[in-house]
């Protein structure tokens, strides 16, 4: 019958035919693409502070430096305090700063720093991570995020990503506790890193993942932990498998419309939990009893011998409020000194000479909101505070 065709409509039809398939090839391939998520803007105003403190931005006098220009320096040993001591990243790369020689032996910046490289006319995308150069010698700790459950990224770039870069110790969450920040109720939290976790252990093995650290630990952020250990195990019919446990360590107030980190999400409560005031910020007893209630709760759930870290804390509140360089380098030092020294042998991890904690994380490199912490100004500079951390970790070399 096609044969019959006069030569024109043969080629007609040809060109009909072809044009049918490639737009339905394309169609399948479109159909196949996983939509990408990304966690939104701040849905409900920050308020850590009684003022309204703005939003993080990186200026424009902060400008990557030439990688050829960096000091190189090695990897910190385990259990050095190079390696205990971090740094969070909210501008995201390290070349905007002039490290020093004595620079924190890890860091965070929130992300997985995930970057999608697209080909063949840009239908199909590949997944990779960008860890920073060698010459830092600061090792790259990824985090995923959420928000109410939904995990970014998903779990096949999770597997992914996790193959191409074995051997990380993997994040799940910032904050889940936090209406502003990955706003998870605890039993939606549990499902959302059993699905993290299978991915990036299916990708590596040998990955370690460490659950979300929660905003602070006080007696009502500890329920919220003790939801999600419940539900975990009535689910999965397992406990909860974490390699490493986490928690921050801030000191802000536990109440609806107020300055603080609020109610948890998935929490009727109509009364409040602590009511700590701007005096309180920077209390290192404060500190040290979060962490005891910690590893406390941990030894009650037959997590002992895991690591713990503090994968955020500092000081928020600005100088007007009576935080000047030298009280928050006061609590700084303070708070290197008691981490190092804080041991327990019915608490402790045995490994680490029953030490409580065994790393921790400064905030931050550079905030525009949170500047009173910062170790690096708008030039990427060394500040004050920048040169203690730097002084402190030179003054303790070798421990």
């Amino acid at each position: 019958m096609f044969e019959r065709q006069p030569a024109h409509v043969r080629r007609f039809l040809w060109v009909i035919a072809s044009v049918g398939l490639v737009l339905l090839i394309l169609l399948l391939l479109i159909a196949r693409r996983t939509v990408v998520w990304v966690p939104p803007d701040d849905l409900t105003m920050d308020t850590l502070m009684p003022a309204d403190e703005g939003r993080h931005y990186t200026p424009d006098t902060l400008t990557l430096r030439p990688i050829t220009t960096v000091v190189p320096v090695v990897s910190a040993a385990p259990y050095t305090l190079r390696w205990r001591a971090g740094v969070g990243v909210p501008d995201q790369e390290l070349g905007y700063f002039n490290w020093p020689n004595h620079r924190p032996g890890w860091f965070l910046n929130w992300t997985t720093n995930l970057e999608y490289d697209s080909y063949f006319f840009g239908l199909f995308q590949r997944t990779s991570m960008i860890r920073p150069a060698a010459v830092y010698g600061v090792e790259f700790v990824p985090m995923v995020r959420m928000r109410n459950g939904r995990i970014f990224p998903d779990t096949d770039t999770l597997r992914d990503l996790a193959r191409q870069n074995p051997g990380l110790t993997w994040l799940i969450g910032n904050e889940p506790d936090v209406l502003w920040q990955d706003n998870t109720p605890p039993e939606i939290y549990a499902i959302a890193y059993h699905r993290a976790h299978t991915a990036i252990k299916g990708g590596d093995p040998t990955a370690k993942v460490a659950i979300g650290g929660l905003s602070q630990i006080t007696p009502l952020r500890l329920h919220y932990l003790d939801r999600v250990w419940a539900f975990y195990q009535s689910f999965y019919e397992t406990e909860i498998p974490v390699d490493i446990w986490t928690m921050h360590a801030f000191v802000l107030r536990e109440a609806r419309q107020e300055w603080g980190v609020n109610i948890p999400p998935g929490f009727a409560i109509p009364h409040s939990g602590e009511l700590w005031s701007l005096e309180d910020h920077d209390d290192l007893t404060l500190v040290e009893e979060q962490v005891r209630a910690m590893r406390l709760w941990m030894a009650r759930h037959g997590q002992k011998e895991k690591p713990l870290w503090i994968t955020e804390y500092g000081i928020l509140m600005p100088e007007e409020y009576g935080f000047p360089p030298e009280r928050v380098i006061r609590f700084m030092e303070g708070s290197f000194d008691l981490f190092t020294a804080l041991r327990d042998p019915a608490l402790g991890f045995s490994q680490d000479d029953d030490r409580l904690v065994q790393r921790w994380n400064w905030y931050s490199a550079r905030d525009s909101r949170y500047a009173t912490g910062n170790l690096f100004d708008n030039w990427g500079e060394l500040t004050a505070i920048g040169r203690a951390f730097t002084r402190y970790l030179e003054t303790h070399l070798g421990e």
